[in-house]
């Protein structure tokens, strides 16, 4: 075996076992589901599909998977390589074409951040489209590198603590959202899909924007990371270990009431003179 082969074989056990442990945490998938993986055609969402397929060949359950894949209308988008490799794999698929890039252009003036528009616009046709399809879970590709930079970003920028959930119910209550990939590191996923070859496809609308504020807070995150390997992983477990009393939120602590134990036993023994 060669040693490519070697790599590919060591990346996918551990790609499949923390996607299962995910899955398996958090209950994303239960027997009857029907999962509608939103294939953007970038390298975490061509993983996430890989790492699902996978998981529904071993599962002790059953469950179906539909990929959608939204064109937003991008000049240049090759329309071609989705339905190509879908039908290489033998995946059912549906294309939704909606022109969001046009909206976007016209309501974002130029050297604007584009993102925050073109993801609410994205994400309000793909819920709808799942409605209509009957699926009850939404896959979306994002990692823990992800969750960990959402969570920096919402804090740095938006005065809360807040990250990406790997289950989550929308605003509406009509769709669960599964981040089945969320244990996984961007680094593995990116070799991953290098070593499978998958056919990526940029997304040129937005990553062309080298100022965004994300790209800030993942060289910062980068930068820590090399200084001190595994600080990412536990700033993920951090947030899997919340404890509200050690925090000032008094929406989650009934700091107010919070009262001397007059039950509690004494700290000092008192001592007694003959």
């Amino acid at each position: 075996m060669s040693s490519l082969s070697v790599n590919q074989n060591k990346l996918q056990k551990r790609l499949r076992r923390l996607t299962a442990e995910a899955v398996t945490s958090y209950q994303m998938i239960e027997d009857g589901d029907k999962v509608m993986v939103c294939l953007s055609g970038g390298k975490d969402s061509y993983t996430l599909l890989d790492m699902l397929l996978h998981l529904q060949k071993v599962a002790p359950i059953r469950f179906e998977l539909v990929a959608v894949n939204l064109d937003q209308k991008q000049p240049g988008f090759p329309e071609e390589v989705l339905p190509a490799y879908l039908d290489t794999i033998g995946v059912p698929y549906f294309i939704l074409e909606q022109d969001t890039y046009s909206v976007v252009k016209e309501k974002i003036p130029e050297g604007k951040t584009t993102c925050s528009l073109c993801s609410r616009l994205r994400r309000g046709n793909l819920y709808t489209f799942a409605d209509e399809i009957g699926a009850n879970k939404l896959a979306l590709g994002h990692h823990r590198d992800d969750i960990v930079e959402t969570f920096f970003l919402n804090m740095f920028y938006g005065g809360n603590l807040k990250a990406m959930p790997p289950k989550l119910r929308s605003d509406d209550g009509r769709n669960v959202v599964i981040r089945p990939l969320a244990f996984c590191n961007e680094k593995d996923i990116a070799a991953y899909a290098a070593l499978r070859e998958f056919p990526i496809i940029p997304c040129n609308l937005c990553g062309s924007q080298e100022n965004l504020q994300r790209k800030v807070v993942k060289d910062m995150l980068q930068s820590w990371e090399r200084e001190t390997p595994g600080r990412l992983d536990n700033i993920f477990r951090a947030l899997q270990h919340v404890q509200p009393s050690q925090l000032a939120d008094t929406k989650l602590f009934d700091f107010a009431n919070l009262r001397k134990d007059e039950q509690a036993s004494p700290r000092f023994v008192e001592v007694i003179s003959l």
